[in-house]
Protein backbone atom coordinates (compact mmCIF):
# COMPACT_ATOMS: atom_id res chain seq x y z
CA UNK A 1 0.00 0.00 0.00
CA UNK A 2 2.78 2.40 0.88
CA UNK A 3 4.57 1.62 -2.35
CA UNK A 4 1.49 2.45 -4.39
CA UNK A 5 0.93 5.71 -2.55
CA UNK A 6 4.53 6.88 -2.89
CA UNK A 7 4.74 5.93 -6.56
CA UNK A 8 1.45 7.66 -7.43
CA UNK A 9 2.33 10.78 -5.43
CA UNK A 10 5.79 10.95 -7.01
CA UNK A 11 4.40 10.77 -10.57
CA UNK A 12 1.72 13.36 -9.79
CA UNK A 13 4.32 15.72 -8.28
CA UNK A 14 6.52 15.40 -11.36
CA UNK A 15 3.57 16.32 -13.59
CA UNK A 16 2.59 19.24 -11.33
CA UNK A 17 6.19 20.51 -11.35
CA UNK A 18 6.24 20.15 -15.16
CA UNK A 19 3.05 22.24 -15.44
CA UNK A 20 4.56 25.05 -13.35
CA UNK A 21 7.86 24.92 -15.26
CA UNK A 22 5.95 24.98 -18.54
CA UNK A 23 4.03 28.12 -17.54
CA UNK A 24 7.29 29.86 -16.54
CA UNK A 25 9.05 28.84 -19.76
CA UNK A 26 6.07 29.84 -21.90
CA UNK A 27 5.82 33.25 -20.22
CA UNK A 28 9.55 33.82 -20.75
CA UNK A 29 9.22 33.00 -24.46
CA UNK A 30 6.11 35.18 -24.85
CA UNK A 31 7.72 38.13 -23.07
CA UNK A 32 11.09 37.77 -24.78
CA UNK A 33 9.93 37.17 -28.37
CA UNK A 34 10.18 40.12 -30.76
CA UNK A 35 6.58 39.69 -31.95
CA UNK A 36 3.62 37.27 -31.92
CA UNK A 37 4.86 35.47 -35.06
CA UNK A 38 8.28 34.81 -33.47
CA UNK A 39 6.62 33.54 -30.27
CA UNK A 40 4.42 31.21 -32.32
CA UNK A 41 7.45 29.95 -34.24
CA UNK A 42 9.38 29.16 -31.03
CA UNK A 43 6.26 27.57 -29.49
CA UNK A 44 6.06 25.30 -32.53
CA UNK A 45 9.47 23.84 -31.67
CA UNK A 46 8.67 23.62 -27.95
CA UNK A 47 5.47 21.68 -28.68
CA UNK A 48 7.34 18.93 -30.59
CA UNK A 49 7.57 16.77 -27.44
CA UNK A 50 3.85 17.07 -26.59
CA UNK A 51 2.91 16.53 -30.26
CA UNK A 52 4.99 13.33 -30.39
CA UNK A 53 3.52 12.18 -27.05
CA UNK A 54 -0.06 12.68 -28.25
CA UNK A 55 0.73 10.96 -31.56
CA UNK A 56 2.14 7.98 -29.64
CA UNK A 57 -0.99 7.85 -27.49
CA UNK A 58 -3.20 8.00 -30.59
CA UNK A 59 -1.06 5.24 -32.14
CA UNK A 60 -1.87 3.01 -29.16
CA UNK A 61 -5.55 3.87 -28.58
CA UNK A 62 -7.04 1.79 -31.43
CA UNK A 63 -5.21 -1.52 -30.76
CA UNK A 64 -5.54 -0.98 -26.98
CA UNK A 65 -9.32 -0.43 -27.13
CA UNK A 66 -9.80 -3.36 -29.51
CA UNK A 67 -7.71 -5.89 -27.59
CA UNK A 68 -8.92 -5.00 -24.07
CA UNK A 69 -12.56 -4.66 -25.15
CA UNK A 70 -12.66 -7.97 -27.08
CA UNK A 71 -11.10 -9.86 -24.16
CA UNK A 72 -13.47 -8.16 -21.69
CA UNK A 73 -16.59 -8.97 -23.71
CA UNK A 74 -15.45 -12.56 -24.38
CA UNK A 75 -15.03 -13.05 -20.62
CA UNK A 76 -18.55 -11.74 -19.96
CA UNK A 77 -19.78 -14.96 -21.51
CA UNK A 78 -22.88 -14.03 -23.48
CA UNK A 79 -24.68 -11.30 -25.42
CA UNK A 80 -27.18 -10.80 -22.57
CA UNK A 81 -24.39 -9.72 -20.19
CA UNK A 82 -22.97 -7.35 -22.79
CA UNK A 83 -26.43 -5.86 -23.39
CA UNK A 84 -27.01 -5.39 -19.66
CA UNK A 85 -23.69 -3.58 -19.12
CA UNK A 86 -24.31 -1.48 -22.26
CA UNK A 87 -27.76 -0.45 -21.00
CA UNK A 88 -26.50 0.47 -17.50
CA UNK A 89 -23.59 2.45 -18.92
CA UNK A 90 -25.86 4.34 -21.35
CA UNK A 91 -28.31 5.22 -18.56
CA UNK A 92 -25.43 6.75 -16.58
CA UNK A 93 -24.03 8.55 -19.64
CA UNK A 94 -27.35 10.07 -20.69
CA UNK A 95 -28.18 11.19 -17.14
CA UNK A 96 -24.72 12.73 -16.66
CA UNK A 97 -24.94 14.50 -20.04
CA UNK A 98 -28.37 15.94 -19.23
CA UNK A 99 -27.18 17.18 -15.81
CA UNK A 100 -24.06 18.74 -17.40
CA UNK A 101 -26.03 20.54 -20.10
CA UNK A 102 -28.61 21.73 -17.57
CA UNK A 103 -25.91 23.00 -15.21
CA UNK A 104 -24.30 25.01 -18.03
CA UNK A 105 -27.68 26.52 -18.92
CA UNK A 106 -28.58 27.41 -15.32
CA UNK A 107 -25.17 29.00 -14.61
CA UNK A 108 -25.18 31.02 -17.84
CA UNK A 109 -28.60 32.43 -16.89
CA UNK A 110 -27.60 33.17 -13.29
CA UNK A 111 -24.11 34.60 -13.91
CA UNK A 112 -24.82 36.28 -17.30
CA UNK A 113 -21.16 35.95 -18.46
CA UNK A 114 -21.83 37.62 -21.83
CA UNK A 115 -23.70 40.66 -20.53
CA UNK A 116 -21.78 43.98 -20.48
CA UNK A 117 -18.68 42.24 -21.80
CA UNK A 118 -16.70 45.40 -22.49
CA UNK A 119 -14.91 43.84 -25.47
CA UNK A 120 -15.33 44.63 -29.19
CA UNK A 121 -17.67 42.07 -30.77
CA UNK A 122 -16.62 40.29 -34.00
CA UNK A 123 -18.58 41.34 -37.09
CA UNK A 124 -21.56 39.02 -37.56
CA UNK A 125 -20.35 38.18 -41.06
CA UNK A 126 -16.88 37.08 -39.89
CA UNK A 127 -16.00 33.47 -40.67
CA UNK A 128 -14.79 31.04 -37.98
CA UNK A 129 -13.48 28.46 -40.49
CA UNK A 130 -15.05 25.63 -38.49
CA UNK A 131 -16.57 22.84 -40.56
CA UNK A 132 -20.15 22.39 -39.37
CA UNK A 133 -22.79 20.10 -40.70
CA UNK A 134 -26.44 19.68 -39.95
CA UNK A 135 -27.07 16.81 -37.60
CA UNK A 136 -29.26 14.00 -38.90
CA UNK A 137 -30.02 10.63 -37.35
CA UNK A 138 -28.97 8.96 -40.62
CA UNK A 139 -25.58 10.70 -40.52
CA UNK A 140 -25.04 9.71 -36.89
CA UNK A 141 -25.85 6.02 -37.50
CA UNK A 142 -23.65 5.94 -40.60
CA UNK A 143 -20.82 7.42 -38.54
CA UNK A 144 -21.33 4.88 -35.75
CA UNK A 145 -21.15 1.71 -37.88
CA UNK A 146 -17.77 1.20 -39.60
CA UNK A 147 -17.68 0.32 -43.27
CA UNK A 148 -14.14 -0.92 -42.74
CA UNK A 149 -12.47 -1.93 -39.49
CA UNK A 150 -9.08 -1.00 -40.95
CA UNK A 151 -10.37 2.51 -41.77
CA UNK A 152 -11.79 2.90 -38.25
CA UNK A 153 -8.41 1.92 -36.77
CA UNK A 154 -6.52 4.19 -39.14
CA UNK A 155 -8.71 7.20 -38.27
CA UNK A 156 -8.90 6.39 -34.53
CA UNK A 157 -12.72 6.30 -34.66
CA UNK A 158 -13.21 4.98 -31.13
CA UNK A 159 -16.98 4.56 -31.45
CA UNK A 160 -16.61 2.50 -34.63
CA UNK A 161 -13.86 0.39 -33.03
CA UNK A 162 -16.19 -0.24 -30.07
CA UNK A 163 -19.01 -1.40 -32.38
CA UNK A 164 -16.74 -3.84 -34.26
CA UNK A 165 -15.14 -5.08 -31.02
CA UNK A 166 -18.57 -5.77 -29.50
CA UNK A 167 -19.51 -8.00 -32.45
CA UNK A 168 -16.09 -9.67 -32.39
CA UNK A 169 -16.14 -10.29 -28.63
CA UNK A 170 -19.72 -11.65 -28.57
CA UNK A 171 -18.89 -14.00 -31.48
CA UNK A 172 -15.79 -15.28 -29.66
CA UNK A 173 -17.80 -15.88 -26.51
CA UNK A 174 -20.41 -17.83 -28.53
CA UNK A 175 -17.70 -20.03 -30.10
CA UNK A 176 -16.35 -21.05 -26.69
CA UNK A 177 -13.36 -23.43 -26.86
CA UNK A 178 -13.06 -23.06 -30.65
CA UNK A 179 -11.91 -19.45 -30.16
CA UNK A 180 -9.72 -20.20 -27.12
CA UNK A 181 -6.42 -19.87 -29.02
CA UNK A 182 -7.45 -16.63 -30.72
CA UNK A 183 -8.68 -15.20 -27.41
CA UNK A 184 -5.32 -16.05 -25.78
CA UNK A 185 -3.51 -14.26 -28.65
CA UNK A 186 -5.66 -11.13 -28.32
CA UNK A 187 -5.19 -11.23 -24.55
CA UNK A 188 -1.41 -11.31 -25.10
CA UNK A 189 -1.78 -8.43 -27.57
CA UNK A 190 -3.56 -6.38 -24.88
CA UNK A 191 -0.67 -7.00 -22.47
CA UNK A 192 1.86 -5.97 -25.12
CA UNK A 193 -0.11 -2.77 -25.82
CA UNK A 194 -0.27 -1.99 -22.10
CA UNK A 195 3.48 -2.56 -21.77
CA UNK A 196 4.17 -0.15 -24.68
CA UNK A 197 1.77 2.30 -23.04
CA UNK A 198 3.84 2.13 -19.86
CA UNK A 199 6.93 3.15 -21.81
CA UNK A 200 5.11 6.02 -23.56
CA UNK A 201 3.64 7.35 -20.30
CA UNK A 202 7.18 7.91 -18.95
CA UNK A 203 7.25 10.88 -21.34
CA UNK A 204 4.18 12.42 -19.66
CA UNK A 205 6.01 15.04 -17.51
CA UNK A 206 8.05 16.25 -20.51
CA UNK A 207 4.90 16.32 -22.66
CA UNK A 208 3.06 18.32 -19.98
CA UNK A 209 5.91 20.86 -19.76
CA UNK A 210 6.00 21.16 -23.54
CA UNK A 211 2.21 21.56 -23.91
CA UNK A 212 1.91 24.21 -21.18
CA UNK A 213 4.95 26.16 -22.40
CA UNK A 214 3.69 26.17 -25.99
CA UNK A 215 0.19 27.32 -25.00
CA UNK A 216 1.41 30.17 -22.77
CA UNK A 217 4.10 31.19 -25.30
CA UNK A 218 1.47 31.71 -28.02
CA UNK A 219 -1.34 33.23 -25.96
CA UNK A 220 0.53 34.87 -23.10
CA UNK A 221 -0.96 35.32 -19.66
CA UNK A 222 -2.55 38.64 -20.65
CA UNK A 223 -5.40 36.96 -22.50
CA UNK A 224 -6.38 35.24 -19.25
CA UNK A 225 -6.84 38.65 -17.60
CA UNK A 226 -9.14 39.82 -20.42
CA UNK A 227 -11.38 36.80 -20.01
CA UNK A 228 -10.80 36.27 -16.29
CA UNK A 229 -14.49 36.60 -15.38
CA UNK A 230 -15.71 34.27 -18.14
CA UNK A 231 -13.03 31.67 -17.36
CA UNK A 232 -13.58 31.98 -13.63
CA UNK A 233 -17.31 31.40 -14.03
CA UNK A 234 -16.73 28.44 -16.36
CA UNK A 235 -14.29 26.80 -13.94
CA UNK A 236 -16.74 27.47 -11.10
CA UNK A 237 -19.26 25.51 -13.18
CA UNK A 238 -16.75 22.69 -13.65
CA UNK A 239 -16.08 22.62 -9.89
CA UNK A 240 -19.83 22.29 -9.24
CA UNK A 241 -20.01 19.55 -11.87
CA UNK A 242 -17.09 17.68 -10.26
CA UNK A 243 -18.89 17.93 -6.91
CA UNK A 244 -22.12 16.56 -8.39
CA UNK A 245 -20.26 13.68 -10.06
CA UNK A 246 -18.47 12.83 -6.81
CA UNK A 247 -21.75 12.95 -4.87
CA UNK A 248 -23.34 10.64 -7.44
CA UNK A 249 -20.34 8.34 -7.16
CA UNK A 250 -20.57 8.43 -3.35
CA UNK A 251 -24.21 7.35 -3.53
CA UNK A 252 -23.05 4.06 -5.10
CA UNK A 253 -19.46 3.65 -3.88
CA UNK A 254 -19.63 5.33 -0.48
CA UNK A 255 -16.48 6.97 0.90
CA UNK A 256 -14.44 4.67 -1.31
CA UNK A 257 -15.02 7.19 -4.11
CA UNK A 258 -12.24 9.34 -2.60
CA UNK A 259 -9.80 6.46 -3.08
CA UNK A 260 -10.73 6.46 -6.78
CA UNK A 261 -10.13 10.22 -7.01
CA UNK A 262 -6.70 9.76 -5.43
CA UNK A 263 -5.84 7.03 -7.95
CA UNK A 264 -6.86 9.11 -11.00
CA UNK A 265 -5.16 12.35 -9.93
CA UNK A 266 -2.22 11.69 -12.24
CA UNK A 267 -4.53 10.94 -15.20
CA UNK A 268 -6.49 14.11 -14.31
CA UNK A 269 -3.36 16.28 -14.48
CA UNK A 270 -2.15 14.69 -17.73
CA UNK A 271 -5.51 15.30 -19.44
CA UNK A 272 -5.63 18.85 -18.03
CA UNK A 273 -2.13 19.87 -19.11
CA UNK A 274 -2.33 18.30 -22.58
CA UNK A 275 -6.02 19.29 -23.11
CA UNK A 276 -6.61 15.71 -24.24
CA UNK A 277 -8.71 13.12 -22.42
CA UNK A 278 -7.26 10.48 -24.77
CA UNK A 279 -3.83 11.07 -23.22
CA UNK A 280 -5.24 9.97 -19.85
CA UNK A 281 -6.92 6.78 -21.14
CA UNK A 282 -4.08 4.33 -20.29
CA UNK A 283 -3.56 5.91 -16.87
CA UNK A 284 -7.27 5.65 -16.08
CA UNK A 285 -7.35 1.95 -17.04
CA UNK A 286 -4.46 1.31 -14.65
CA UNK A 287 -6.13 3.37 -11.88
CA UNK A 288 -9.40 1.44 -12.31
CA UNK A 289 -7.48 -1.86 -12.08
CA UNK A 290 -6.00 -0.70 -8.77
CA UNK A 291 -9.40 0.46 -7.55
CA UNK A 292 -10.78 -3.03 -8.14
CA UNK A 293 -12.81 -2.57 -11.34
CA UNK A 294 -12.51 -5.76 -13.35
CA UNK A 295 -10.98 -5.20 -16.76
CA UNK A 296 -13.98 -6.71 -18.57
CA UNK A 297 -16.05 -3.76 -17.28
CA UNK A 298 -13.53 -0.92 -17.58
CA UNK A 299 -12.39 -1.95 -21.08
CA UNK A 300 -16.04 -1.86 -22.17
CA UNK A 301 -17.35 1.24 -20.39
CA UNK A 302 -14.32 3.53 -20.89
CA UNK A 303 -14.25 3.53 -24.73
CA UNK A 304 -18.02 4.07 -24.81
CA UNK A 305 -17.60 6.94 -22.38
CA UNK A 306 -15.16 8.65 -24.75
CA UNK A 307 -18.00 8.83 -27.27
CA UNK A 308 -21.07 9.31 -25.08
CA UNK A 309 -19.95 10.72 -21.72
CA UNK A 310 -18.14 14.01 -22.32
CA UNK A 311 -19.47 15.76 -19.21
CA UNK A 312 -17.13 18.78 -19.31
CA UNK A 313 -17.77 19.33 -23.01
CA UNK A 314 -21.54 19.10 -22.47
CA UNK A 315 -21.53 21.84 -19.83
CA UNK A 316 -19.36 24.03 -22.03
CA UNK A 317 -21.75 23.70 -24.98
CA UNK A 318 -24.72 25.33 -23.22
CA UNK A 319 -22.56 27.77 -21.24
CA UNK A 320 -20.65 29.06 -24.29
CA UNK A 321 -23.71 29.18 -26.57
CA UNK A 322 -25.64 31.32 -24.10
CA UNK A 323 -22.53 33.45 -23.45
CA UNK A 324 -22.36 34.34 -27.17
CA UNK A 325 -26.11 35.04 -27.32
CA UNK A 326 -25.80 37.37 -24.31
CA UNK A 327 -22.76 39.13 -25.84
CA UNK A 328 -24.85 40.04 -28.91
CA UNK A 329 -27.84 41.02 -26.76
CA UNK A 330 -30.04 38.17 -28.04
CA UNK A 331 -32.79 37.16 -25.61
CA UNK A 332 -33.66 33.46 -25.64
CA UNK A 333 -36.86 32.28 -24.01
CA UNK A 334 -36.85 29.36 -21.58
CA UNK A 335 -38.63 27.19 -24.16
CA UNK A 336 -35.93 28.02 -26.76
CA UNK A 337 -33.17 27.24 -24.28
CA UNK A 338 -34.73 23.86 -23.42
CA UNK A 339 -35.02 23.10 -27.15
CA UNK A 340 -31.35 24.06 -27.53
CA UNK A 341 -30.43 21.74 -24.65
CA UNK A 342 -32.24 18.80 -26.30
CA UNK A 343 -30.61 19.54 -29.66
CA UNK A 344 -27.18 19.61 -28.01
CA UNK A 345 -27.99 16.35 -26.20
CA UNK A 346 -28.29 14.68 -29.62
CA UNK A 347 -25.67 16.51 -31.70
CA UNK A 348 -22.94 16.07 -29.11
CA UNK A 349 -23.14 12.28 -29.38
CA UNK A 350 -21.98 12.22 -32.98
CA UNK A 351 -18.75 14.17 -32.76
CA UNK A 352 -16.35 11.84 -30.98
CA UNK A 353 -12.88 12.10 -32.51
CA UNK A 354 -13.58 15.47 -34.20
CA UNK A 355 -10.82 18.03 -33.45
CA UNK A 356 -12.11 20.87 -31.23
CA UNK A 357 -15.38 18.94 -31.11
CA UNK A 358 -17.11 21.29 -28.65
CA UNK A 359 -16.54 24.30 -30.94
CA UNK A 360 -17.92 22.39 -33.93
CA UNK A 361 -21.09 21.50 -32.01
CA UNK A 362 -21.49 25.06 -30.70
CA UNK A 363 -21.01 26.53 -34.19
CA UNK A 364 -23.75 24.26 -35.58
CA UNK A 365 -26.07 25.16 -32.69
CA UNK A 366 -25.52 28.91 -33.12
CA UNK A 367 -26.59 28.70 -36.75
CA UNK A 368 -29.65 26.63 -35.85
CA UNK A 369 -30.90 29.32 -33.42
CA UNK A 370 -29.89 32.37 -35.52
CA UNK A 371 -27.08 33.44 -33.18
CA UNK A 372 -24.02 34.92 -35.00
CA UNK A 373 -21.48 32.16 -35.51
CA UNK A 374 -18.79 34.86 -35.47
CA UNK A 375 -19.30 35.00 -31.70
CA UNK A 376 -17.06 31.94 -31.47
CA UNK A 377 -14.13 34.22 -32.34
CA UNK A 378 -14.58 35.73 -28.87
CA UNK A 379 -13.53 32.51 -27.18
CA UNK A 380 -11.22 30.92 -29.77
CA UNK A 381 -8.15 32.53 -28.19
CA UNK A 382 -8.79 31.01 -24.76
CA UNK A 383 -10.33 27.74 -25.95
CA UNK A 384 -7.17 25.75 -25.17
CA UNK A 385 -7.30 26.91 -21.54
CA UNK A 386 -10.98 25.97 -21.39
CA UNK A 387 -10.33 22.65 -23.14
CA UNK A 388 -7.94 21.71 -20.34
CA UNK A 389 -10.79 21.81 -17.83
CA UNK A 390 -13.21 20.07 -20.19
CA UNK A 391 -10.77 17.21 -20.89
CA UNK A 392 -9.95 16.68 -17.22
CA UNK A 393 -13.67 16.63 -16.36
CA UNK A 394 -14.35 14.07 -19.09
CA UNK A 395 -11.64 11.87 -17.55
CA UNK A 396 -13.20 12.11 -14.07
CA UNK A 397 -16.70 11.40 -15.42
CA UNK A 398 -15.63 8.28 -17.31
CA UNK A 399 -13.65 6.92 -14.35
CA UNK A 400 -16.66 7.28 -12.05
CA UNK A 401 -18.99 5.75 -14.65
CA UNK A 402 -16.77 2.66 -14.98
CA UNK A 403 -16.55 2.20 -11.19
CA UNK A 404 -20.32 2.61 -10.68
CA UNK A 405 -21.24 0.19 -13.49
CA UNK A 406 -18.76 -2.34 -12.03
CA UNK A 407 -20.47 -1.95 -8.64
CA UNK A 408 -23.91 -2.47 -10.22
CA UNK A 409 -22.67 -5.61 -11.95
CA UNK A 410 -20.98 -7.04 -8.84
CA UNK A 411 -17.63 -6.83 -10.66
CA UNK A 412 -15.90 -4.52 -8.17
CA UNK A 413 -13.28 -6.13 -5.93
CA UNK A 414 -13.36 -5.51 -2.20
CA UNK A 415 -10.96 -2.88 -0.86
CA UNK A 416 -8.67 -5.60 0.53
CA UNK A 417 -8.55 -7.50 -2.77
CA UNK A 418 -8.01 -4.24 -4.69
CA UNK A 419 -5.05 -3.36 -2.42
CA UNK A 420 -3.57 -6.84 -2.96
CA UNK A 421 -3.95 -6.46 -6.73
CA UNK A 422 -2.34 -3.01 -6.60
CA UNK A 423 0.67 -4.42 -4.73
CA UNK A 424 0.90 -7.24 -7.26
CA UNK A 425 0.89 -4.74 -10.17
CA UNK A 426 3.62 -2.71 -8.47
CA UNK A 427 5.72 -5.83 -7.92
CA UNK A 428 5.30 -6.89 -11.57
CA UNK A 429 6.27 -3.40 -12.75
CA UNK A 430 9.38 -3.38 -10.52
CA UNK A 431 10.32 -6.88 -11.70
CA UNK A 432 10.02 -5.94 -15.38
CA UNK A 433 12.19 -2.85 -14.83
CA UNK A 434 14.94 -4.99 -13.20
CA UNK A 435 14.60 -7.68 -15.85
CA UNK A 436 15.54 -5.33 -18.74
CA UNK A 437 19.26 -4.91 -17.85
CA UNK A 438 19.52 -8.64 -16.99
CA UNK A 439 18.17 -9.65 -20.38
CA UNK A 440 20.56 -7.22 -22.08
CA UNK A 441 23.53 -8.65 -20.15
CA UNK A 442 22.69 -12.23 -21.13
CA UNK A 443 22.30 -11.22 -24.74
Amino acid sequence: MALTGKKGSSSALWILAAMVAGIVLGYAVNAGASDAAAAKDIAGYISIVSDVFLRLIKMLIGPLVFSTLVVGIAHMGDAASVGRVFFKAMMWFLTASLVSLLLGMVLANLLQPGANLGLPLPDVSAATNLATGKFTLREFINHTVPKSFAEAMANNEILQIVVFSMFFGVAMAALGDKAKTLLAMIDELSHVMLKITGYVMKLAPLAVLSAMASTVAINGLGILLKFAVFMGEFYLGLFILWSLLVLAGMAFLGKRVFKLLALIKEAFMVSFATASSEAAYPKILDALDRFGVKRKISSFVMPMGYSFNLDGSMMYCTFATLFIAQAYGIELSLATQITMLLVLMLTSKGIAGVPRASLVVIAATLGHFNIPEAGLLLILGIDTFLDMGRSATNAVGNSLASAVVAKWEGELLSEEDAEALSRKLDAEAALSMHALPETHTKA
